[in-house]
């Protein structure tokens, strides 16, 4: 699934190709995904500039003068931009036509992704309004997290999970950033000292941040014909790692379940 460095890259990918460019129409050959695509979508886009393309967790936001187009990936979704000549695959369900024979094309196999519209501020939407802070911005902090934690009895790796609590911290990156801040995925979150918060924090600022900048190197991606998600190769100290000696003390790694979620752990180091 893309989680927000993917995203972010699709962002970053997208964004000079389209920013202060008109739609000037908008193809959908797939209506039916995770919610239905707007009927009044391509009345309300059509010929209309954007403005912006930000993101706000993992959906994209892509700004006009008139209201904002949502756009989340789903499991398997991604975009890219073609030629108006490249023929659409079976997966490509939404295309959004600018001038210069220039298309932003949505791929989803799975069709879990969704393409949404809205006019008021996007920030009010019901998908958006209860999400939890962006993990790389100033207001998450070790006090944030220490303060939304205290007498949680759920395991830590859950509470950051959360989209509630922050946005964007999937399943790798719980891992990846417990391990960095040496702290067992099953400990309770109440239980968690101011330190440990802040070291926590730090920790999954650094994995996202590291994580996002590896991705840079693939936004060529992007403007390929046969274009791909914009996944990057990741370094990785604990997850999929199941078995192998730790990188730090060369204890195997442990794989639990949680959530139905596969979690990684070092058993030596993280506490």
């Amino acid at each position: 699934m893309p989680e927000l460095p993917e995203v972010e890259t699709t962002r970053r990918g997208i964004e000079p190709h389209i920013t202060q460019h008109t739609i000037r129409d908008i193809n959908v050959r797939q209506r039916a995904l995770r919610w239905p695509v707007p009927l009044q979508l391509r009345r309300n886009a059509r010929n209309r500039k954007i403005l912006a393309v930000e993101r706000r967790g993992k959906y994209l936001l892509l700004r006009l003068d008139n209201g904002t187009i949502i756009i989340h990936l789903g499991m398997s979704g991604s975009l890219r931009i073609c030629s108006s000549d490249a023929p659409a695959d079976k997966h490509d369900h939404v295309d959004f036509v600018f001038d210069a024979q220039k298309i932003l094309r949505l791929r989803d196999p799975r069709k879990f992704g969704a393409v949404l519209w809205t006019a008021d501020q996007p920030e009010k939407h019901k998908l958006l309004a209860s999400l939890g802070p962006e993990p790389l911005q100033d207001d998450f902090t070790g006090e944030y997290l220490h303060r939304h934690t205290r007498k949680r009895t759920a395991a830590i790796k859950s509470v950051i999970m959360n989209s509630r609590i922050v946005v964007g911290v999937g399943n790798i990156y719980a891992c990846e950033s417990l391990f960095l801040a040496g702290i067992n995925p099953k400990r309770k979150a109440g239980s968690l000292s101011l330190a440990r918060c802040e070291r926590l924090v730090a920790a999954i600022k650094q994995v996202l941040a590291d994580s996002i900048t590896q991705g840079g190197t693939t936004l060529r991606d992007f403007i390929r014909e046969n274009g791909q998600p914009g996944y990057f190769a990741q370094k990785l100290f604990v997850y999929g790692k199941a078995g192998e000696p730790c990188a730090h003390c060369g204890n195997p790694i442990k794989q639990i379940t949680q959530q139905q979620r596969s979690t990684f752990y070092c058993t030596q180091c993280q506490r």
